[in-house]
């Protein structure tokens, strides 16, 4: 229900909405067109309602003042969310199978970093696929990172409601996912012997990369589209820094580093090797 007043019902100026699109740079790197204006509005309409409050001034006050940390973190996960599903973009899995791993020396450790892992569908694709190529207790871990706690937590616990199985095949279902029962039904959890090899960490990539290792393929896909040139060379670099020599780095179909590092050589559209 809407309360009048409030919410849905309050207009965002220009000036307030130019306030959020600074901060939201400043913190994620994001570049939020004018055209996200009304994705804006209706997700951060919904806390305007929750403090009953009347202007996204008094918000823009919250969350950049001494006690909005939390709420901070709430906006910035409602505004970073994307959609994810399993297999997205599935010739790079395809990719992984039959080059990458199949020129991975047997049985030496396979690490793989999935940059912004959302709620988890793409972290599990990587098992999946890893499971069937090295074994499920093979010698290999893949850490899930995003910048919004609120999706790490629905990718820890690596369950799913059967709706969203979009893009996994049956035979994947079957073999790594366990379906409810009783109170948990309509819902199904990827199995613990995946679960084991999974890591997952809070990170903003508009900032210093904590030291998580060094990884043989990282995955970074439909995120850049969102950064401008400057931050895109940053994040770029960074990247590589926690790439193994000869490990890929695999962007998104609608993204390219053209023009934005000398350090990688372009595989195919959209897949690029450290040397």
């Amino acid at each position: 229900m809407t309360i009048p007043g409030f919410g849905d019902s309050v207009e965002i100026t220009n000036a307030e909405y130019a306030q959020f699109q600074q901060l939201i740079h400043k913190i994620a790197g994001i570049s939020m067109s004018d055209s996200k204006r009304t994705l804006l509005v209706g997700r951060l309409g919904r806390r305007l309602r929750h403090y009953k409050m009347s202007s996204y001034s008094d918000y823009y006050k919250l969350v950049t003042g001494p006690t909005g940390k939390q709420e901070l973190q709430q906006m910035v996960d409602l505004l970073t969310t994307n959609e994810t599903y399993f297999f997205r973009e599935p010739r790079h899995f395809e990719f992984l199978t039959n080059t990458i791993l199949a020129q991975h020396p047997p049985g030496q450790p396979f690490n793989v970093w999935s940059g912004a892992s959302s709620t988890g569908e793409e972290i599990y694709t990587l098992c999946m696929v890893l499971a069937d190529k090295l074994g499920a207790k093979g010698n290999w871990s893949v850490l899930g990172s995003d910048l919004s706690t609120q999706v790490l937590s629905v990718a820890e616990k690596g369950e799913y409601m059967l709706e969203r199985t979009r893009g996994l095949p049956p035979a994947y279902l079957n073999k790594y996912c366990q379906q409810g029962s009783g109170d948990r039904q309509g819902y199904f959890t990827v199995n613990a012997d995946l679960r084991q090899h999974t890591k997952f960490r809070q990170i903003n990539l508009n900032q210093p990369i904590p030291e998580i290792g060094k990884f043989h393929v990282i995955f970074l896909r439909n995120v850049m589209i969102y950064f401008d040139n400057p931050t895109k060379r940053q994040v770029v670099s960074k990247l590589v820094s926690k790439l193994h020599p000869g490990g890929y780095l695999i962007i998104g179909h609608s993204e390219s580093l053209n023009g934005l590092t000398e350090q990688l050589t372009v595989v195919q559209p959209t897949i690029y090797k450290l040397p």
